[in-house]
């Protein structure tokens, strides 16, 4: 059920992002999001009646132990901190948000 509900979250809109609300990263990357205007869906696990199940589910479609947030981008699973900073940095996360309707520039 938990998956279900990740993958239903994930495709409704143009960005999604699961997070705990007392997590610092989460918090960068919500901050990184708003700052490029993005007005991203956040669902923080620690609030959701399924948190703990979604987090398990998301762990297995990383397939990996990754840490939250979890960003999904046009319904894809882009990753955790580490690969949304390397696409900021390498100048692609603009063109995805782009391409997922998530932005006008």
């Amino acid at each position: 059920m938990a998956m279900e509900r990740v993958n239903s979250l994930a495709c409704k809109k143009p960005v999604v992002i699961f997070s705990t609300s007392s997590c610092c990263m989460c918090h960068t990357v919500k901050t990184l999001f708003a700052e490029l205007g993005v007005n991203a869906d956040v669902h923080e696990l620690d609030e959701e009646p399924l948190g703990r199940e979604m987090h398990r589910a998301l762990l297995k479609m990383a397939g990996r132990s990754s840490a939250l947030p979890v960003v999904f981008i046009g319904g894809r699973m882009i990753g955790s901190t580490d690969r949304v900073m390397s696409l900021h940095l390498g100048g692609e996360l603009v063109e995805l948000l782009r391409d997922a309707g998530a932005i006008w520039l």
